[in-house]
Parts: C-alpha cells; structure tokens; sequence
C-alpha cells in the first residue's frame, strides 16, 4: 500500500504540476463571462508549474507564522524569502538546519524536505548567503505496462542557492540569488511513447529588496517596520524528456512587511503580513486550448502576461493572489510563541489552514517548532506532522556578545 502511495506522489510531481495537463476541459462558459463545472460550482483553475518543492516554506519559524517570511527579521532562513535582508542580520554568521517530513499522515516515513541554510557579513554594508534544499520520494518500485518490477528508485530533487546582500543605503538593501535546479524523478524510466525519462536541470535566479525604517512612537520602546519585494525562481525552463516543450519554473513575485513592537526589555511583539503570487501563464479555458500558445512563452515574456491572461480577466487574476498573516510573541528574546494563517483561493487551489508553533533560544542555539491545522476538508502534505529548525548564531562567540 505504501509503494502505491509514493507512486501516487511520484505521479502528482509528474503530472499535476505540469501546466499543460488541467481539469478545466469540462467547464463551460456562462453569459456572465465566468466558467463552470457541470455541476453549477466555479470551475477550479489552478496555476502549476514543475518542480514546486522551491516554493514549500521549510523554515519552521515562518511555518509556525502562516508561512510569512519576506518581512520577518532576517536569519539564515532569509535565503528563501528574501535574500537582501542578510546584511540586516544581527550577527556576523549563522547557520539553520530544518527538517519537514512530508505526507507522513499518510504513512510515509521517508518522504522528507531538508534545507540547510547560512550567511557570512563581510562587513555592515554585505553578505554572503548559501541554501541547500534537498526533496526526497523515498523509495519506488518502477513497474512496466504490465505491472512486472523493473527496478527500485529514489526519486529526489535538489537546489543550490549562492546570495549576495548589500546596503544602498541606511534604510535601503537590496539581493541577488543564483540558483542551479536538479530533479531526478524516473530518469531511465521510458514513457509509453518511447521516451526516456531524464533528470531536469534548470538555473534560476531571485531579486529581492527591502526597506526597513525605526518608527518612533511615544507608548513604545522600540518600534521598527520592514517591507520588502521579492521576485523569485526567475529562470530557465526544465524538461524531463528530449521534448522541445518545457514547463515554466515556479517564478514567484511576493512582497511582505513586519511591524516590530518592542513594548519594553521583555516583551516584543511582531506582526506581519505576505502577499504572492505565481508569475507563470494561468491554464487556458474554452474551445481555443488546442490553438494556445501562451506556453510557449519565454520565462521573461510570461512573467508580465502572467497579470493580464486569466481567462476571467482581471477579477481571476486577483484570485490568483495568496495571502498570509502572523504574529509571533518574544518573551526576553529567549521564549516565542507563534501563530497565523494562509489562505489560497478556492479556485486556485483552495488551501486554507492554521499555524501554530514555538521557539527557545539560549546563547548560540535556536530551536523553531511549528504545527499545521487544515481549516478546511482539502488535505495538506503536512497534516498532524511536526517540524523543527535549529539555528546556531555563531556571532555569540565574539568578544562582548
């Protein structure tokens, strides 16, 4: 039973994230411009890309905050959401180590993300910034079309991120990621047509900035706010096949902001607040899909048609938007607790669930705990799992710290 549940997964990597494969072919067109299931409900159209495992938050602080992170005080875990706030990190170096087990509710021990991250201030006005995201299926047992074993695999999927951060100004900082992508999913696996399966490789980039000003205010001690604008996974497009079609990498753009409220030495509260948004074509509807060419864009071309080519126009487009909020409560800067929210329309996925979480910290050593309440019947990978990060602020070390 467990074999075929990871050849399920395997199958949703393969096959639903692909954007040229929708359910929409059974919706219609009504007179008030929208499409339809049969049924009468809103026709789901859900934008896809490959490999998605770039855009799952593995952080266990921001998981623990409905999956905010662009705004957030920066640590290691910045590499994901928003490389140019490293060189606004309190210490000089630090390393975080996450682990986020994946369809365990389903009793899958051995699907599984890792992200390992870190930075190095050069000085106050750069740093440098690495992550390594690593995605494993665990282990498969490849059949061929008669159901006979061929071999076993381990599908798995990696990245490697390299960040620059640097100070234009007092307020003002900006990033640049490079990234290089590799997803062996089936590689020597042949499809029913005769082609062989190979590992997609693909590089990416991201672009970030962030503004960040101290607030002054008469019933605070301290009070800071952060907005930041991040423009990710922009890059080339990846094959698992000699086929000349590609799909679209999962381009994001995302912005956020975090008020910071220090009410005296032990209390500080912080508020914040994402918005993303995926910068790939929304899949066609109606009767011209056969003749649609809106994949076959280049990366940079479907990035800025990706705000005007819903079929519904511009009120599918802002459907298209997800949404999360958090807070998190420090208590002497060595106690946290956390929670928050994550919406997703209905019609573009439909996820919705709760956060809850907690964090200590003790001299160098940080430990993040976050949990994953579905809000609604819609299942989620992380169902009833538990996630945790360690952090290690080296900068402790230093003389004075």
């Amino acid at each position: 039973m467990k074999n075929v549940l990871r050849f399920a997964a395997l199958v949703l990597v393969l096959t639903a994230f692909n954007s040229d494969l929708s359910a929409q072919g059974n919706c219609f067109l009504d007179s008030d411009g929208k499409y339809y299931n049969l049924d009468g409900t809103p026709c789901t159209n859900t934008v896809a890309t490959a490999v998605p495992f770039l855009r799952i938050v593995a952080d266990a602080r921001s998981g623990a905050m409905g999956d905010v992170g662009i705004g957030l005080s920066a640590d290691p875990n910045a590499m994901h959401f928003n490389a140019s706030k490293l060189v606004l990190a309190e210490e000089d170096l630090a390393v975080s180590a996450t682990y986020t087990p994946w369809l365990r509710s389903l009793g899958l021990n051995d699907v599984y993300l890792a992200y390992l991250t870190g930075y190095k201030k050069l000085d106050d006005l750069q740093a440098l910034g690495f992550g390594l995201r690593y995605f494993s299926l665990g282990s498969i047992q490849f059949t061929d079309v008669n159901g006979e074993p061929l071999v076993t695999g381990r599908p798995n999927e990696f990245e490697v991120a390299l960040a620059y951060s640097r100070k234009l100004s007092d307020n003002f900082t900006a990033g640049l990621t490079g990234k290089f992508i590799y997803s062996n999913l089936a590689a020597g696996q042949q499809l029913d047509g005769g082609d062989v399966i190979e590992a997609g490789i693909a590089g990416a980039a991201d672009v970030s900035f962030t503004y960040q000003k101290d607030l002054s205010s008469s019933s605070l001690e301290d009070s800071e706010l952060t907005i930041g604008l991040a423009l990710t996974n922009i890059g080339s497009k990846i094959t698992y096949t000699r086929n000349i079609d590609r799909d679209f990498l999962p381009a994001n753009f995302g912005m956020g902001a975090a008020w910071v409220m220090a009410f005296d030495d032990f209390n500080t509260l912080t508020i914040a607040a994402d918005v993303n948004k995926l910068m790939v074509p929304t899949p066609c509807q109606g009767p011209d899909c056969a003749t649609d060419t809106r994949n076959q864009q280049s990366p940079v071309s479907a990035m800025f048609s990706s705000f005007s080519d819903a079929p519904e126009g511009f009120s599918e487009e802002i459907k298209e938007f997800v949404y999360s909020v958090g807070l998190e409560y420090w208590y002497d800067q060595q106690f946290a607790v956390r929670a928050g929210y994550f919406n997703e329309h209905i019609q573009k996925g439909g996820r919705k669930y709760l956060t809850l979480g907690m964090g200590l910290k003790y001299n160098i050593f940080g430990l993040n705990f976050s949990y994953l309440v579905p809000t609604t019947n819609q299942r989620n990978p992380l169902d009833n799992t538990l996630r945790f990060s360690l952090l290690f602020d080296f900068g402790a070390f230093e003389p004075g710290s």
